[in-house]
């Protein structure tokens, strides 16, 4: 246990910062992260930039990211922090700061879960500065001056312990996706390709979107579904409780009261458009979302996949604020299946959503945990060495 203050920067090979411009992108090649994609402790590649190789060796020659090295966030937000796993390779984006430990001083895993607790946080809260978006210095993120360490041992175990529900996070977040890339291949084989089963004894027949299979209908959207504006809630007349608050970005809170029953469908209204969400639970829909009112020809399972495969960009209003006006998407041609083709679908995607579910509230579980554990295990309010293992939480 060292008893001497550290700074960040005696415990790392180096800390350097990103080039400061943005890297051309390219729809292959080289994950450029940004702040986005730095998340509590993991990188997120979801809709990540990727660069070519000649720009990778350009922004790399500060040093080359490797296993084990982290990336932190100096900027909006300020804070967040992720190891890089092994066998990727990336480079960094604006507002990104590479730090490499080194494994003789400090174990790399435990200077991420140092970094992302409470104490430390706090601090780069405080020293962050900025009138209008936060910001740390390179200068104060090297001179950080660590807390007590503990022992190698204890790092370790530490590490251990907290990757350990990292590790089980990251593998549900893989099945999920690989659950609702299911679901979705499913209504892009039946209700897009048309061959959905039993699709080569029904002909096709022309119609104003062009062939669609005989027996289905060319209706206005609004003949499916009908969409409605949510409603307004003040962020002082909120009430912690067990109902999702769901704006055009997602859930933005809980709240004693529902207004719409679940399963249900929402999508953005103002701000963030073209994002669907399918809500299992009963739910608040808030005013700058859409939501399904009635599920007039088609379930919730269906509605969502039909809305999520939709281009809303062409109905999209509003200089500032990007708005999706109901009255347009309802005025969208859409060709509607018979009931029992939608009956059929909802057989075979259900099962798929409610084991994607099912992992999604694990994982909730799981975070609530791990979070709970890293603040006590960083400050040695527990003891490492009688701490079980997550393994029996494991999906």
């Amino acid at each position: 246990m060292s008893t001497v203050p550290l700074s960040l920067d005696s415990v790392c090979d180096f800390i350097v910062d990103c080039e400061h411009k943005t890297a051309p992108i390219q729809k292959d090649g080289y994950p450029s992260i940004r702040t986005p994609n730095i998340g509590r402790g993991r990188l997120n590649l979801e809709g990540v930039n990727r660069v070519s190789e000649e720009t990778y060796i350009k922004w790399t020659r500060r040093g080359v990211p490797r296993y084990r090295d982290l990336i932190f966030s100096r900027e909006a937000p300020v804070g967040n922090i992720a190891i890089i796993p092994r066998g990727i390779k990336v480079c960094l984006g604006q507002r990104t700061v590479h730090i490499r430990p080194n494994a003789r001083k400090i174990h790399p895993e435990y200077l991420l879960y140092l970094l992302l607790g409470d104490e430390i946080q706090g601090r780069f809260k405080s020293q962050s500065n900025g009138s209008t978006v936060h910001h740390l210095n390179l200068k104060d993120i090297r001179g950080l001056i660590l807390p007590t360490l503990p022992s190698s041992q204890e790092q370790f175990r530490i590490a251990e312990i907290l990757s350990t529900y990292d590790d089980l996070i990251e593998n549900n977040a893989r099945r999920i996706t690989i659950l609702k890339e299911m679901a979705r291949r499913i209504y892009e084989e039946w209700f897009v390709n048309f061959q959905f089963p039993g699709h080569k004894t029904v002909p096709l027949v022309e119609s104003e979107l062009g062939p669609v299979p005989e027996g289905w209908d060319v209706e206005t959207l609004d003949k499916a579904l009908v969409l409605q504006r949510g409603f307004d809630l003040p962020a002082g007349d909120r009430n912690p409780g067990q109902f999702p608050i769901i704006a055009a970005s997602g859930v933005i809170a809980y709240h004693t009261e529902k207004r719409a029953d679940g399963p249900g469908v929402v999508t953005g209204r103002s701000g963030t458009i073209g994002k669907v969400m399918y809500v299992t639970e009963d739910f608040w829909p808030l005013n700058t979302a859409l939501w399904v009112k009635e599920f007039v020809r088609v379930s919730p399972l269906y509605g969502f996949h039909m809305l999520s495969g939709i281009d809303f960009s062409a109905v999209v209003g509003g200089a500032a604020v990007p708005t999706l006006n109901r009255n347009h998407v309802h005025a969208m041609k859409i060709a509607i299946p018979p009931e029992e083709m939608v009956i059929r679908f909802d057989q075979a995607v259900d099962p798929l959503q409610k084991l994607a579910r099912n992992l999604e509230l694990k994982n909730i579980n799981l975070r609530q945990t791990r979070d709970l554990l890293l603040p006590r295990l960083i400050s040695g309010e527990l003891d490492v060495s009688t701490m079980p293992m997550p393994g029996d939480m494991a999906a």
